[in-house]
């Protein structure tokens, strides 16, 4: 199972989406067998992942303060969807690799405003048929160094460099507000891949930091 969940916060909407995910991997030469040396140099890997996402809480207020506070999730009506991503890595060294990532994610809302809504510079008028958009796609480039490189175990730790593109957009009829923002978050990464025999392993894999502006968390426990 994969959660991720995420709260950005730069003077403007508070938005905390919730990432649960029953996950379908495709891994190609992404770890050696058990008892065997580690991977080579110059090898190779491509991981590509897909499920079910739901969205939990997702609250909105732009501007902060002046705009009316709601939920794309609790206020309208926001289907769950299937979601895609992948990875390329790179083993640059016996223990070093480097990483790009590929992760979008959108949601659609809908549904009929309970009170007036001011959103970005627009007010949507009570009783008013509303679709809203939320988009946070995440590309992030990793690199890891393996502390511990044995037959059963791996331990690696390094820093995510990720981008950050996000949209938050309402419209009804005419009336259309949309709020961007593209920035850049450092995040710390762990992978920890435990082989307790040779066919089986467990495996812990983590972007992750918290901030005063907020903080970002995409965790991995799998069964290998």
């Amino acid at each position: 199972m994969q959660t991720e969940n995420r709260k950005h916060n730069a003077g403007r909407p508070w938005t905390v989406p919730f990432m649960a995910a029953i996950m379908a991997s495709v891994l190609a030469s992404a770890l050696p067998a058990a008892g065997t040396p580690a991977a080579a140099s110059g090898r190779w890997s491509l991981d590509l992942e897909g499920g079910p996402v739901f969205s939990g809480y997702n609250d909105v207020q732009i501007p902060n303060p002046g705009g009316t506070r709601f939920s794309l999730s609790r206020d309208f009506h926001i289907p769950s969807r299937l979601y895609v991503r992948g990875r390329l890595s790179w083993k640059i060294a016996s223990r070093h690799t480097l990483s790009a990532l590929y992760a979008p994610l959108t949601f659609k809302a809908s549904g009929k405003a309970a009170g007036p809504i001011t959103f970005f510079g627009q007010t949507f008028p009570a009783g008013s048929d509303v679709a809203g958009t939320y988009t946070f796609n995440s590309y992030r480039l990793t690199y890891r160094y393996s502390w511990v490189e044995k037959a059963r175990l791996s331990l690696g730790v390094g820093f995510t460099a990720k981008i950050r593109d996000a949209v938050l957009g309402l419209r009804s009829g005419s009336l259309r507000a949309e709020k961007k923002n593209v920035g850049f978050v450092p995040l710390l990464n762990l992978l920890l891949h435990w082989r307790w025999s040779e066919r089986f392993g467990l495996r812990l894999e983590a972007d992750a930091l918290a901030a005063p502006q907020g903080r970002a968390e995409d965790v991995l426990l799998a069964v290998v």
